[in-house]
């Protein structure tokens, strides 16, 4: 008994030195579940997106004239953000592997029709689902490069404040006798002229 159970512990320090320490990430996932809008619809502009780069679909989806695209391009920022965050991986490194586009749950709302009947209408939702590959050979960022571009975003913000002006003290206008008097002449002329009924 003592035997196996020396076994058992020396099998299990054996397996524990061949797994690795740091699990090597091949995808970075996203979702959007409960979009309202039909998963039809979503597809028309989700179908040319896998394959890409993410800088070359970003691009693409800003000349494309349809309704899905701002949560598209939401839902892919998103992703990024993932992987500078938690990863560490850059932008040029990242491709979009696949999109799944499933049916949410619909809302049933009636029309009527003839006869007195009543038509259903359901207004469709959908769950998005956006996979991210790493380009292999893809570095991650060092503390360096993420101090570098911290320093950026701050001088970025700090160049948008800006300084409240001093608020610069007017004197009310005057007119002076005559030329008030002309203007409300003529202010009165022009009323009555455009008052006037023609034909």
């Amino acid at each position: 008994m003592e035997k196996s159970g020396k076994k058992n512990q020396a099998d299990a320090k054996e397996v524990m030195a061949k797994k690795p320490t740091k699990k090597e990430v091949a995808e970075i996932t996203a979702m959007l579940n409960y979009l309202r809008m039909s998963p039809k619809k979503v597809r028309l502009v989700t179908n040319f997106l896998p394959g890409n780069e993410v800088e070359k679909a970003l691009n693409y989806l800003r000349f494309v004239n349809k309704a899905a695209v701002r949560p598209l391009v939401k839902l892919i920022n998103s992703a990024v953000a993932n992987a500078e965050h938690n990863f560490g991986f850059m932008v040029k490194d990242l491709f979009i592997k696949t999109i799944i586009v499933n049916d949410g749950p619909f809302l049933k709302r009636w029309q009527p029709k003839a006869y007195g009947r009543a038509g259903m209408i359901r207004k469709r939702s959908s769950h998005i689902k956006l996979i991210l590959g790493v380009s292999p050979g893809a570095k991650k960022k060092t503390v360096k490069q993420e101090t570098e571009q911290m320093t950026k975003n701050q001088a970025a913000v700090a160049e948008k404040e800006v300084k409240p002006e001093e608020k610069k003290t007017e004197k009310p206008k005057t007119f002076q006798k005559g030329r008030d008097q002309s203007f409300k002449e003529s202010k009165g002329f022009l009323k009555k002229f455009f008052q006037r009924k023609t034909g």
